[in-house]
């Protein structure tokens, strides 16, 4: 079945918030920009909605493009089924509303949950796409990723929404944020009750149990891709955004610095401009996929926003070279003295790191 077939050609508008059906499900999502405007289509993270996308729509339709967000099945303003909704109706979800909005092809940004979704709609709809943007996401779950999700939905289960909404905020936020925004914390958590349903997120969350890795079909997506990981994201930490850097050809990883998992929130003035970048690349021809590794600068108004990583961008410390131990220095015995025993070290000088355990990088001095 097409994606045609899956939507009923039924939008109704109402401001700027519009409401179309897919398979019986209603589909909320907003659409801001001129009709002969490229698209950027972006893709929300497990609890969030198309709401928190308006400031992204704010900011780049005045730079000429046309900004669709919306609520996937089960989140925000759409139907919330409980069951029955595997991970790949999201994909062709995107499809069909491409379709009925009569939107041939977009430029995709998504996080998080988004990102697992845009990733299976790079492989399996590639040609609808100029290019992708995924943020704090993996193609596979690893065996940190499996165990994070069982006490996530353990914890929705067991104990309710509120709970695990109070593991998402120290899981995706920086503590500096966090105390900024500790008196709006408890109303932030009850919009999140509004917005959400329990059963609806445990259908989500449980929807991962027939999840096949994406890592074997991710040399499939040929187009532009830009992947963004904050420096500090331990949920999905560095080996996850490796190793899609690895699989996909077209691809550039950019580190943002000081950042958690959900920057595009806590940091949202940055992870525009580096969109904003990497889109006008794309849409110059300049775009370079050569699977390098950059860090973003944390000034915005700086005439160079990616800046070349030196060192092994895997490891939390870095080191730009070994150091040498130095050579003991003995002293002469007189020639007719016999050679005195060498007194007894009193602690033993731990070794240097081996030199091949530090990965040799080529800075690359090209403009990005």
């Amino acid at each position: 079945m097409s994606s045609k077939d899956l939507f009923h050609r039924l939008i109704l508008v109402h401001r700027n918030m519009s409401t179309a059906y897919f398979d019986h499900h209603q589909v909320n999502f907003e659409l801001a920009g001129d009709l002969d405007r490229p698209v950027i289509t972006f893709l929300n993270g497990l609890t969030q909605n198309a709401n928190l996308w308006k400031s992204y729509a704010e900011y780049f339709v005045p730079r000429g493009y046309r900004v669709l967000a919306y609520d996937m099945i089960g989140q925000g303003r759409s139907s919330k089924p409980v069951i029955d909704i595997p991970l790949a109706a999201h994909a062709d979800m995107l499809a069909a509303l491409l379709d009925e909005l009569k939107i041939d092809k977009t430029h995709l940004a998504s996080i998080s949950f988004g990102g697992i979704i845009a990733l299976d709609f790079a492989i399996r709809y590639g040609q609808r796409l100029h290019s992708l943007v995924a943020m704090s996401t993996f193609a596979e779950l690893t065996p940190q990723l499996e165990f994070l999700g069982t006490v996530m939905t353990q914890g929705l289960t067991d104990v309710g929404l509120p709970y695990m909404q109070s593991m998402l905020y120290p899981m995706n936020m920086s503590s500096a944020w966090i105390a900024a925004n500790r008196e709006r914390i408890p109303a932030m958590k009850r919009a999140g009750y509004i917005g959400n349903d329990a059963y609806a997120m445990q259908n989500l969350m449980e929807s991962f149990t027939a999840f096949k890795p994406l890592t074997p079909d991710l040399h499939k997506i040929k187009v532009p891709t830009l992947i963004m990981n904050g420096e500090f994201d331990f949920f999905t930490p560095r080996e996850c955004h490796e190793l899609m850097r690895s699989k996909i050809a077209n691809s550039r990883l950019l580190i943002i610095q000081h950042a958690y998992h959900a920057f595009t929130l806590e940091m949202p003035t940055v992870t525009m401009r580096q969109i904003e970048v990497f889109l006008g690349q794309v849409d110059t021809g300049a775009w370079k996929g050569d699977q390098s590794v950059w860090i973003a600068n944390e000034d915005t108004a700086a005439p160079e926003q990616w800046l070349p990583i030196a060192g092994d961008w895997m490891r939390a410390v870095q080191i730009a070279a070994p150091v040498k131990a130095p050579e003991p220095v003995v002293a002469k015995s007189p020639a007719n003295s016999a050679p005195r025993r060498p007194a007894k070290s009193p602690a033993a000088t731990p070794a240097p790191l081996p030199v091949a355990a530090v990965r040799k990088t080529v800075t690359r001095k090209t403009k990005p």
